[in-house]
């Protein structure tokens, strides 16, 4: 069975606190020394004080935490998360307290594995302005506890949630803070879609902090266009505190309107996708549409999206015949296999950014210079072990995997091995093709746990033409999976 690193840190950090307390053994003021500080003030961003963390060799063991909570003043950051848990991030509350004692106008949120109300009234005392209460961790009743206590201090409490569980344990409270972790504190793996699929469950008017796995300029658009509050930056901060000062001007409102738009056109494809997420079975995607009538009756069946071929194949279709169909409220994707360095064609692009096209499939030999450029994501053909590995290095929100075939870039009918399958799924969220069919769907869904699948050859009666049978049946079988995502 897998080890769950988040309990392990929670169990040793309450064995932790029957040996020397809840206050790390420091010696607190009886009162709080200094006013607490509004939390997460503009711009949405958070940067984080840490030494180390268990997916990761050490960060920096010898980090200066108030030299470094000084560089990020110094770059425009109104709000600091400082890690004081101990023994797997490094942390401590001394680092809090002394970082809060030098900037005391700056709003300090506390990261731990706060498990009790004696939790909140330490952060209280050692200075903090916010806290974190991580829903997985904690009864409904103890969470609303911690929870109300916060609020009665003045403080902010920031209610991480993991699962549709978690949001329904918090909805009665209607936090104002929500932060949404695109790291998996079971195994630690990052999953950069994670928050969109959480976020889609939330019925409460709250602001929404994406957590974990921001490294990059391309992964701040992803947040911005994707319509996130505001962002928590950890290791790229600590290791670069000059990345900050781009955070600050991505999540600044005065920043120019421009940038915004630019996001929400590279992004918007997400945010429409996962607006409609079903905790009962995953995506789906019916590629190699042809003709209105297999459209029509896709949309009716309940298709997340419909493909279509802008590459060589039997079911390749006109720009002309994407733009017909328009009428059709359905999310679309064309697919395309470029070379080495061969640029998206006007054409396409025009579809784009006309609203013709809501993404592209990119299924050939594209650099990620071109395919990230654009709307969309890569597709993998997986022949072995070692392509299934290099999955996890692919850059962008996620990767479509299908089987590998020398004769065609998919749309083979073929199935990956489940092995690879499962190798890829450790890795990062799975996007399923290859040999999906009516007969299959449910031992593919629950054996490997897709959050999309995408079908073509399985459900047709000759290639271009689907089969409304077999479509039909492959719906009807989805809804007798047996799991939730």
């Amino acid at each position: 069975m897998a080890i769950d690193i988040r309990l392990e840190i929670a169990e040793r950090r309450s064995r932790d606190v029957e040996l020397h307390g809840a206050a790390q053994g420091l010696q607190l003021p009886q009162s709080r020394e200094l006013p607490v500080c509004e939390f997460l003030r503009d711009p949405g961003v958070i940067c984080e004080v840490k030494r180390k963390y268990p997916s990761v060799s050490n960060i920096n063991l010898e980090l200066d935490p108030v030299k470094q909570a000084g560089t990020y003043v110094e770059r425009g950051i109104k709000s600091i998360s400082v890690l004081t848990e101990q023994n797997y991030f490094g942390g401590s509350l001394k680092d809090l307290m002394d970082i809060k004692r030098r900037s005391p106008d700056i709003a300090i949120l506390r990261k731990d594995f706060l498990l009790s109300e004696e939790d909140v009234n330490v952060s209280y005392l050692a200075g903090a302005d916010a806290f974190l209460l991580i829903a997985s961790l904690l009864s409904a009743e103890q969470l609303e506890i911690m929870y109300k206590l916060g609020l009665s201090l003045g403080m902010a409490p920031l209610v991480e949630l993991h699962s549709y569980d978690d949001v329904k344990k918090a909805e009665g409270l209607n936090p104002k803070l929500v932060g949404i972790n695109s790291r998996n504190l079971k195994n630690f793996t990052i999953d950069r879609l994670q928050p969109l699929r959480i976020r889609s469950f939330i019925n409460w008017d709250c602001r929404i902090v994406y957590e974990s796995g921001i490294k990059t300029p391309y992964d701040v658009d992803f947040v911005k266009g994707t319509g996130f509050d505001a962002v928590l930056v950890g290791e790229a901060v600590v290791r670069d505190a000059d990345f900050a000062l781009k955070l600050v001007k991505s999540f600044d409102k005065d920043s120019p309107d421009e940038d915004f738009a630019d996001a929400v056109r590279r992004f918007g494809f997400w945010n429409r996708l996962y607006k409609n997420y079903d905790i009962t079975r995953p995506f789906v995607k019916i590629c190699g549409i042809t003709n209105h009538e297999d459209l029509k009756l896709v949309k009716e069946l309940g298709a997340d999206v419909a493909g279509f071929i802008l590459a060589d194949s039997p079911r390749k279709v006109s720009c002309e015949f994407i733009k017909n169909c328009s009428d059709f409220d359905i999310i679309k994707v064309g697919v395309v296999v470029l070379k080495e360095n061969e640029p998206l064609s006007d054409d396409i692009i025009e579809l784009l950014e006309e609203g013709f096209l809501d993404a592209v499939q990119f299924h050939g030999k594209e650099l990620p210079t071109e395919f990230l450029k654009w709307p969309g994501y890569k597709a993998v053909r997986i022949k072995d072990e070692i392509a299934a590995e290099n999955v996890s290095i692919v850059p962008g929100p996620s990767v479509l995997i299908d089987a590998f075939s020398s004769e065609a870039a998919g749309g083979t009918g073929k199935r990956i091995d489940g092995k690879l399958v499962k190798k890829v799924a450790e890795k990062r969220a799975l996007w399923l093709a290859g040999g999906i069919k009516p007969e299959n769907v449910v031992e593919i869904v629950n054996d490997y746990k897709p959050q999309l699948i995408d079908i073509s050859s399985g459900v047709e009666a000759f290639p271009g033409k689907k089969d409304a049978d077999k479509l039909k049946a492959l719906f009807n079988n989805l809804s007798k999976t047996v799991i939730s995502f």
